[in-house]
């Protein structure tokens, strides 16, 4: 009778810490996908202590919602692209006859601010630049973010535009989430595009999710697992599925993929995965001392070298 009893607790208690625990991955993977309107200090969990600590382990931590810090410094015209929401963006002529217009994606927790000096560096090379808010951030709609999976068909929207005003020679550029978007949109829509620029996009959803965790100080199993189901649950989408290295294996196009040998957030396993399975024209550059960063802050002139002899050739 005791043993029984003893069995009915231990079940119990499993039990319980499994609701627990997928109530909290619920919460964390909410907060990962939803930005907040509120005035968020940029958490750092390892400084966090008393009840902030306990706070941040059960119901995760506010991330302020992106906005624009710094606008360009050239005439720009703010334009409106109805995609999945209501998407901002700045378009930007160059000076000189438009060698084509490179159309420029940014990451995670970010806004189009942060790509400023990337469109300047095209500017100045002779192209013309499309720089878009993804939804939830800047100027577009929305407080909702899926890592670049609802974000594929901005980008299309994106290209839509621009091709809807008459250019021929259409290049998608993105760092980290917005290269992730770039691949998927390829691989849904077969973008007619003259060439793709992509810094450190990562190989699937799961390892990206995997290395938050990681860094959290938290297993891999079974948190990672809960939040890619839940994060998928709540945002409508089958989260194991987000893979750009799969996504690469539809990718004919010329493409430029870029690195960071110290990137602690994307591998050099997944950066070759990507390499090897996309189909067209590739080039493959890596940064030695940079890590998962804007690559102009340590190789501005490498940057310029390997973006303007790829942009040259196609």
């Amino acid at each position: 009778m005791k043993k029984s009893r003893f069995g009915r607790i231990i079940l119990w208690t499993l039990f319980v810490l499994i609701v627990l625990l997928n109530i909290i991955s619920a919460f964390h993977a909410y907060k990962f996908t939803h930005f907040s309107d509120k005035q968020v200090a940029r958490a750092n969990e390892h400084q966090l202590k008393g009840m902030d600590k306990i706070k941040t382990l059960f119901f995760g931590i506010d991330m302020a919602r992106p906005v624009d810090f710094a606008m360009p410094a050239q005439h720009y015209e703010t334009v409106q692209i109805q995609s999945n929401v209501k998407l901002e963006a700045w378009s930007i002529k160059t000076d000189s006859t438009a060698k084509g217009t490179v159309i420029i994606f940014h990451g995670y927790r970010a806004s189009k601010s942060a790509m400023v000096d990337r469109s300047d560096e095209f500017l100045k090379m002779g192209y013309n630049t499309l720089l878009v808010d993804f939804m939830g951030s800047g100027g577009s709609e929305g407080m909702e973010t899926t890592i670049g999976f609802k974000e594929a068909e901005e980008v299309k929207a994106a290209y839509d535009y621009v091709a809807s005003k008459g250019e021929k020679h259409i290049y998608l550029f993105g760092t980290s989430m917005g290269s992730a978007s770039i691949m998927k949109a390829m691989n849904d829509y077969q973008l007619n595009a003259a060439g793709l620029m992509l810094e450190c996009p990562f190989g699937s959803m799961f390892k990206t999710v995997s290395v938050r965790v990681k860094m959290m100080g938290l297993h891999t199993f079974p948190t990672a697992y809960l939040l890619m189901f839940w994060g998928g649950l709540e945002n409508g989408f089958w989260a194991f599925s987000h893979n750009p290295e799969d996504y690469a294996k539809s990718i004919k196009v010329p493409a430029l993929l870029m690195w960071g040998e110290a990137d602690e957030r994307v591998s050099r396993a997944e950066t070759d995965k990507i390499f090897e399975h996309l189909q067209g024209e590739k080039t493959l550059k890596t940064f030695p001392l940079s890590k998962h960063e804007d690559y102009l802050l340590k190789y501005k002139a490498d940057w310029e070298n390997v973006v303007s002899k790829f942009l040259q050739a196609h």
